[in-house]
Formats: C-alpha cells, sequence, structure tokens
C-alpha cells in the first residue's frame, strides 16, 4: 500500500501504533533526539539526487524521502514512508550498524560526520508512539492457506507480517520461552527494550498471527509433521544462529568458561549468572561488546576484551565501542588466546599472544600474524568465546535440505526457496550471523515467494521485491 493510501484511512484502534501506546512508557525508551535537535540534523541532508545512503540500506528505505518529510514537521508521512519498505522500523533504529550501511554512505561522511539516519528514524517511530498516531494497516480478506514460520526473530516477524496482511493463515514456532529469537535473547534489554519487541508481536497477533513459544520444531513436531498432521501449505525456516563457535583450545571445557549467546540467552532470560569479579571477553564483535558491558552491569568488576587485530578492523559498532571504554572496559588488541588455564576443574587464567598486522586483503582486512616470544598471561574468573555463531540444525533434521559449508541452508538467490519447493529460508539461517535489517529484507523477501508459490504462480516472474545486491 502506498503512502497516500495509508493516510486515507481513518483513524481507529488497530494493531500497529495503538498497541505500541499501551505497552510502551514513552518517557522509558526515548532517548533519541528532541523534536528541535532532529529538524535541525535532517537540514544537513543535501537530498543528493543519486542518494548512495539508500544504497547502504539493506532495506533499500528511502532515506532522502523520510528525511524530506521530517525536515518539513511532516511525521507521520516520514514514519509511513519508512513503514513502506521495513516491517520493524522500531527495531532495525535502535540496533542496525548505521556506520556501516546507510550512514557508512552517507555523503557528509565523505567529508565530515554523516547525517544521523538512524536516529531521525527512531525519532519518527518514537513521535509517532508519543503522539498516539493510530493509523490502520487493512488486510486482505483471509485465504484458505497456511504458513508455519519457524523462528520469531526479525525475519520470521517480517514473512508473518507481510504474509498476514495478504490474508495468509500464519503460525510461528519459537523453541525459546519468550518472543523476538536474538532480538530478545542476543541483545541486552538496555539497548532494546523488551516492551518494543513485545509490542511488535502484539500487533501480529492483532493481525491473527499465532504465535507458539516453548515449541521445538524437529523435536515436538517435524517438519514433514507440520504439512501433514497440521495441513500447512509452505513453511519458513528462520531459525537464526544461536549456537556458539568454540575457540578449540585447550582448557575450553573448565567450569567458568561460558560462550557469549548462551551466556546473554541465560542473563536475557532472566536467570543469574555470577562469573567472578575478573572477565576476558574474547571476540570484536557487537556480541563480544554486548557481553562485556552486560558483565559489568551483573556485578564483575574487571572485565577485558581480547581483540587479534586493531580498533580499525573491529566489526562492532563505533558507538557501542565508545560507550565500552566510557564504562571502563579495556580492549587488549592484537592479542590473542592460545589456552586457558585452570585449577581445581575452574578457570584461573587465559595465556595469550600477541600479534602484529600482516598483508592485506582486496577488502582490506589484515591478516594477523603471531609474534614470537609475546606470550601474556590474564587472571581470570570467566572467560566468554564471542567470535562468531553457527545455524542449529534441529529444525530439519528429519529432511535432506541442502547446506553450505558454513552450515547455513542454501536457497535460490532470487526466491530464498530451499532444495524442498514448500520450504523457503532466510535471514541469519541463510546469511549467518547478519544485521536484524538484512534479516528484515529477507523475511520481505520469503514472504513474496511463498505468496507466489501459494498462488501456483512462477517465484522469478514479476516480482515486486527482490534480492538488493
Amino acid at each position: 500500500m502506498q503512502l497516500k493510501e495509508r493516510l486515507a484511512i481513518p483513524r481507529q484502534k488497530v494493531p500497529e501504533l495503538e498497541v505500541v501506546k499501551r505497552i510502551i512508557n514513552f518517557d522509558e525508551v526515548c532517548q533519541g533526539y528532541d523534536e528541535e535537535t532532529a529538524i535541525k540534523e535532517a537540514n544537513r541532508c543535501l537530498q543528493c539526487k543519486k542518494p548512495t545512503c539508500r544504497l547502504g540500506c539493506p532495506i533499500n528505505n528511502n532515506i532522502p524521502r523520510f528525511i524530506k518529510y521530517l525536515r518539513n514537521r511532516r511525521y507521520e508521512e516520514g514514519y509511513w514512508c519508512i513503514r513502506e519498505t521495513s516491517s520493524l522500523p522500531s527495531v532495525c533504529s535502535r540496533v542496525c550498524p548505521h556506520e556501516f550501511q546507510c550512514e557508512g554512505a552517507c555523503i557528509r561522511a565523505k567529508k565530515g560526520e554523516a547525517v544521523a539516519i538512524g536516529l531521525l528514524e527512531r525519532f519518527l517511530v518514537d513521535w509517532m508512539v508519543l503522539h498516539n498516531k493510530n493509523l490502520a494497516v487493512p488486510c486482505a480478506l483471509p485465504k484458505n492457506k497456511k504458513v508455519a514460520i519457524i523462528g520469531s526473530g526479525p525475519a520470521g516477524m517480517t514473512a508473518a507480517y507481510n504474509l498476514a496482511h495478504d490474508g495468509y493463515n500464519c503460525t510461528i514456532y519459537e523453541s525459546l520461552p519468550v518472543y523476538g529469537g536474538m532480538l530478545t535473547v542476543g541483545i541486552p534489554p538496555y539497548r532494546l527494550p523488551r516492551k518494543i519487541i513485545n509490542a511488535e508481536f502484539e500487533s501480529l497477533k492483532n493481525c491473527s498471527v499465532t504465535v507458539v513459544t516453548d515449541f521445538t520444531v524437529g523435536k515436538d513436531l517435524s517438519l514433514d509433521e507440520l504439512k501433514s498432521r497440521k495441513g500447512f501449505d509452505a513453511v519458513f525456516l528462520s531459525v537464526g544462529a544461536h549456537k556458539s563457535r568454540k575457540l578449540l583450545i585447550e582448557g575450553e571445557d573448565l567450569n567458568g568458561v561460558i560462550h557469549g549467546v548462551d551466556y546473554l540467552r541465560r542473563v536475557c532470560l532472566g536467570e543469574k549468572v555470577d562469573l567472578g569479579s575478573k572477565v576476558v571477553v574474547v571476540g570484536g564483535g557487537n556480541v563480544a561488546i554486548d557481553v562485556a558491558r552486560t558483565a559489568l552491569r551483573t556485578g564483575s568488576r574487571d572485565v577485558f576484551i581480547l581483540y587479534r587485530r586493531t580498533r580499525k578492523e573491529m566489526p562492532a559498532a563505533a558507538a557501542e565501542i565508545h560507550h565500552l571504554e566510557e564504562e571502563g572496559i579495556h580492549i587488549e588488541f592484537l592479542a590473542s588466546p592460545i589456552k586457558i588455564l585452570g585449577e581445581n576443574g575452574r578457570v584461573k587464567s587465559i595465556v595469550c599472544q600477541k600479534m602484529t598486522l600482516g598483508d592485506c586483503d582486496a577488502s582490506g582486512r589484515c591478516r594477523p600474524i603471531v609474534l614470537p616470544d609475546a606470550n601474556f598471561e590474564i587472571e581470570a574468573d570467566a572467560i566468554i568465546p564471542a567470535i562468531s555463531q553457527f545455524v542449529d540444525h534441529t529444525a530439519d533434521s528429519n529432511l535432506h535440505i541442502e547446506r553450505s559449508g558454513k552450515g547455513t541452508y542454501v536457497v535460490d538467490p532470487e526466491t530464498l526457496q530451499t532444495s524442498i519447493p514448500w520450504i523457503f529460508s532466510g535471514g541469519d539461517s541463510v546469511l549467518g550471523p547478519q544485521t536484524a535489517a538484512k534479516a528484515v529484507y529477507q523475511g520481505k523477501v520469503a514472504a513474496e515467494s511463498i505468496k507466489l508459490f501459494l498462488e501456483g504462480k512462477n517465484l522469478k516472474e514479476n516480482r515486486k521485491v527482490r534480492i538488493l545486491t
């Protein structure tokens, strides 16, 4: 539905922002721009004829257009401009690494500071909530087709949102006791308030999406049984990448070693995890940053991060690194662990080797090289590796769905259809660990493919949504 059509709909009690307003205490979560600051920042946008910022956005948001609405104080239109392409602006505006995406591609960034696109997007979302702007999003008449969505992360949420609004009966199956997948158990609440996620799910439920938690597909019911016994016509696999990669070094099995996503999951689910006073986190991405800052918040006094390259190569967002250092967490650059030492079966310290950077590849990323005779040791009560994640294949354990060498699902690059025609996949299940925005876009692509599949049409002809390159 286009912007003008949305604005023509009478306001009424509807799923979207009415629910958000009811659940969220706006003052609790709004820490973005005030109105005048937002207008001032929007005025810095050059409104380029060929906007490179839009090319940097994984969802292809029409950034110049929504900023133009904002600078003219037409906030509703600015919000719905974003909503035309993004089903989760309240999430993406908070957790996307904008500096590597839209802001990194902003023309102003080439000679100074990029326009703060992420904060402007967040301003519009929060303004709509604050002013109780309830615009209806009408759904099509119900169709006699059922879609099962495995995983309730951003890809699954987006697929359900788009399919439900086209009239398809969607059920989301989530193995965790909470909604949101990695949004809920992988991102700390100080970065993404749980009320934001819960509000999005209330919106989905009001669109007749059924959400089943504590249900593991592959254990409680197989994919085949979803089709044969439950009558689902298609499946979208969006299970994410929830399994931690190991360091594969001596001592990793000692008590006191807990992997990053496992630690965050336990804390986010309300468990009290006592790491002790001294904690060493291994890794340089956002998960490592989240782990370190969470450890500080849960009682650890001295928290260190080990990263084998320099600050320039860290994949974590610069703002997150800045906040981390403001909180007194030290990053030991050019250092890599070689073994973990213990005493009586528990972690005592970690032995590391100093590195230097060697030749760089085409991406500009330089290879770390070990410096001889430069080992050092750090005392620790807990070691938390946070180097990457991979896909858990419990859901497809009874089927032979083609996988890549990295364990992700192999899909048609245009349609996200797997080697089994009625099963589609997207998000981290296909991309590996990536941003919420990329998962959102793949959920949108998959929803269109599933719709075409259910209608018996060619999946590659007359598509409205295509994979961005």
